[in-house]
């Protein structure tokens, strides 16, 4: 069938079979099909969308556009998290960790920052001499002696994913509920896992803003995962403000080392620990997500969850002792504290314009003055506050053009009530299946 054959029938409603989804992807890699043909493509699934299955046959031929990881090397049932990004976002520095220190093993592909939201190989690449460009020998290695690993995500896996990303932000249409899930999905199983939780962000700060998206996307993503032989699970998580209270690389790296210390923030060592409890049941480490929990829980209290952080961080080159005396990681020259004008309750942080905030304060030329930069918040939702207290510090390299953009940007996304108001959830769903899912909210 003819490429325009292809994009008439998709553009009519009809569902494509996967011989022609596979060829599509091959032709378009091999430079057969123009950019503009696939554009047209995309613009129909936008409009049309896609079947389930039609949506698992585009996330394998994405998948094996490039190389596929083999992690058969690696001992044990390897299991992997995947966000879909948010403003404050330290989980994986906090879950792979807890989770090895609990008998489960992670193997992690992760990414930079994206828009608003930071990277996960941002963040640990503000621990001095700890190296996410891992070949494939060392990763394996690494992964097998500490049980848990994180490395950055490599050109050769699912190319065709970056090429039609491309597209579809040229084309406005990033937005298209299969396109996104073929995007992440076909990532996560290039990368070779046996099981994967994801944890799909809702609110002000995710790139889906309705829950009904977000669940949407979660159904599909799960079925798209079962589709192809994983054992997978979705959250549906609450993003309408940053998650904890540091946003910016080194800081959360200190906020990721206070929660496996047992003094982090409640709303992160609530995610970590729910999540750390699917992790654990799918891999078979724990009987019950919930006795999964309790024993992260333990893997908190008793410190074996900071001491593998430390062997992870060895095991990749870097300074184990930073997970120990965390003021060895960069520190800012400057903190512009930001108070109150009025006294009420917090209404709202919102997480998209405070992630945008957190950004002007890291335009530094210089990488320890990049990674030192961001916010470190005093409130959140629902907490009251008087006139002249603490809302926020903004760390920074000393550009006081950029801290008062900064603080502009936060002032506006900071709104005080006159009345109490309560703190958005952080739970809305728990999917399992792709068709069912349990209310968490």
């Amino acid at each position: 069938m003819k490429t325009a054959d292809l994009i008439r029938k998709k553009r009519e409603g009809q569902r494509l079979s996967a011989k022609h989804i596979h060829r599509l992807v091959e032709r378009f890699m091999a430079g057969a099909i123009p950019d503009s043909q696939m554009a047209a493509f995309l613009m129909a699934v936008f409009f049309r969308g896609m079947g389930r299955e039609e949506a698992t046959d585009l996330t394998l031929a994405m998948a094996r556009s490039g190389e596929t990881l083999d992690l058969s090397a690696i001992k044990g049932f390897k299991v992997d998290k995947h966000s879909t990004g948010g403003v404050g976002d330290t989980t994986t520095l906090v879950l792979a960790p807890l989770v090895a220190a609990c008998g489960g093993v992670v193997a992690k592909m992760s990414g930079r920052e994206l828009g608003h939201t930071g990277g996960t190989i941002d963040k640990l690449e503000s621990i001095t001499g700890f190296e996410t460009e891992l070949p494939m020998d060392r990763f394996v290695a690494a992964v097998n002696e500490v049980h848990a690993g994180v490395c950055a995500q490599t050109v050769e896996l699912a190319p065709a994913d970056k090429r039609i990303y491309a597209l579809r932000d040229r084309t406005a249409t990033v937005e298209s509920i299969p396109l996104i899930a073929a995007s992440i999905m076909s990532k996560k199983l290039a990368a070779g896992c046996d099981g994967i939780v994801l944890d799909v962000k809702t609110g002000a700060g995710a790139f889906l803003r309705e829950e009904a998206q977000s669940l949407d996307l979660a159904r599909l993503m799960v079925a798209i995962g079962k589709g192809a032989g994983k054992k997978v699970s979705a959250f549906i998580t609450g993003m309408e403000q940053p998650l904890g209270y540091a946003v910016g690389n080194a800081l959360e790296v200190k906020e990721a080392i206070a929660t496996l210390s047992g003094g982090g923030p409640p709303d992160l060592v609530q995610l970590c620990v729910r999540l750390a409890g699917e992790m654990l049941l799918l891999c078979g480490a724990a009987d019950s997500a919930k006795a999964g929990q309790k024993r992260a829980f333990a893997a908190i209290e008793d410190g074996s969850g900071l001491e593998k952080l430390a062997q992870m961080v060895a095991a990749q080159g870097g300074d184990r002792e930073t997970v120990f005396h965390p003021e060895r990681l960069p520190s800012a020259r400057c903190i512009l504290p930001l108070t109150a004008g009025k006294e009420g309750w917090v209404r709202q942080l919102d997480a998209m314009a405070i992630g945008r905030a957190a950004k002007e304060l890291s335009g530094a030329a210089d990488p320890g003055a990049k990674a030192a930069a961001g916010i470190v918040l005093a409130k959140k939702a629902g907490d009251r506050v008087q006139v002249g207290d603490l809302l926020a510090e903004l760390h920074h390299d000393g550009d006081t053009i950029a801290a008062e953009a900064a603080s502009r940007t936060f002032i506006e996304a900071c709104r005080i009530a006159d009345t109490p108001c309560q703190a958005p959830p952080l739970f809305y769903r728990h999917v399992t299946d792709g068709q069912t899912d349990e209310v968490l909210a």
